[in-house]
């Protein structure tokens, strides 16, 4: 009997040990993408602490105008941006994440105009990126370490819709892999369509077509971003013109349109500016920006029978134009990039009824428009 005690309290310190190494890490870098001004040109990185939503600067990166979005490889390794100019770039970083610096490695063309959103995918093969003003979509191949090859392959779009002040012609405005990465589906608010291809990172030319083209939403509602839930059933898109979210079930790649739903209150009357959308890390809400006059997060419980939403709960960030905003890893935590208002606040989530609660710190930073987590070491 002694002997089995002793082996417990031997094996106790393990396991509890082993407990909190499954909890995961409790800090965090908050890497930071925004239009260049006077004070700030470039990507800048802060630390965030999850017990408190407290943020901490680290450092910052000035050789990119206009980083107006961003992206972190799996490996937490390497950082890739657009720059948002007329003649687009993609810049390539390495990242330290024990200090939280950035190491230029290399650029080459976006192969189109104005680029706003860049991803990558999990074997950091490709960068995809969406040319809003060009309405363009490329693929980029990575070499090894981690700089980028000239554009592989370039889909230029086309076409426009009814809204003729916004939708005169394409607007490419997002690329998002699928959760399995089998496919590519690229947002465009000038077309009103989600253009759907197969992803296939072994090959030259990765992009081919897929069963289903693409899929149209309502005319003048101009698709913008996209997140799917952690089981991969179904997928949410936000919609800048008109601040409608609308679900669908992903269906392997034939997204099926199950339900629209508004983010505008009863008789609002003031600009729409619809602008990010996220589902929490454990798939039961959906969080989606609404800028405009409304500088507010609408909230959503999912249904995880049917995907439906339910609409919870709408709050405001606290400052004008949350154009992006993120929820930290740990799902404790939703931080609003405000652009117009140069913050970026912190808010608690209450992770049981999804309702964002009170404003826990406030940071300055000029003209933040999008925000990436990566742990830290």
């Amino acid at each position: 009997m002694k002997k089995l005690l002793l082996a417990l309290a031997l094996l106790s310190p393990i396991m509890m040990n082993a407990q909190s190494k499954k909890k995961g890490p409790k800090t965090f870098d908050l890497i930071v993408g925004a239009y260049s001004t006077e004070n700030s040109k470039g990507i800048s990185v802060y630390r965030f602490y999850a017990e408190t939503g407290r943020l901490a600067y680290l450092s910052q990166s000035d050789d990119v105008p206009n980083p107006s979005y961003l992206c972190v490889d799996k490996t937490n390794k390497f950082v890739y941006a657009v720059s948002e100019t007329d003649n687009g770039d993609v810049y390539a970083y390495s990242f330290d994440p024990k200090g939280g610096a950035l190491t230029f490695i290399n650029k080459q063309k976006s192969a189109g105009s104005s680029p706003c959103y860049i991803s990558v995918d999990k074997d950091r093969k490709y960068v995809f990126v969406a040319n809003y003003g060009s309405g363009s979509f490329a693929a980029l191949p990575i070499n090894e370490d981690g700089s980028l090859k000239p554009a592989a392959q370039v889909i230029q779009d086309n076409g426009g819709s009814v809204n003729k002040q916004r939708q005169a012609g394409p607007h490419a405005h997002g690329a998002f892999l699928s959760p399995d990465e089998k496919y590519l589906l690229m947002t465009d608010l000038g077309t009103d369509k989600i253009n759907i291809k197969k992803y296939d990172s072994g090959d030259s030319k990765p992009l081919t077509p897929a069963p289903v083209d693409f899929i149209n939403v309502a005319p003048g509602s101009g698709p913008r971003h996209l997140d799917f839930t952690p089981d991969k059933k179904y997928m949410y898109l936000v919609q800048e013109i008109t601040g409608q979210v609308t679900a669908f079930e992903f269906n392997g790649g034939k997204p099926k349109q199950i339900q629209s739903v508004t983010m505008l209150a009863d008789g609002f009357k003031g600009a729409v500016g619809a602008a990010d959308i996220h589902v929490s890390p454990d798939g039961r809400f959906v969080y989606a920006s609404n800028r405009g006059d409304a500088n507010e997060i609408v909230t959503y419980a999912i249904n995880p029978q049917n995907g439906m939403l339910t609409f919870i709960d709408r709050t405001s960030t606290r400052g004008k134009a949350p154009r992006n905003f993120t929820i930290d890893p740990t799902g404790k935590f939703l931080l609003v990039g405000n652009q117009d208002t140069n913050t970026i606040n912190v808010f608690k989530l209450d992770p049981a009824t999804g309702k964002i609660g009170a404003m826990v710190t406030s940071t300055q930073v000029d003209k933040p428009v999008c925000l990436k987590f990566t742990p830290a070491i």
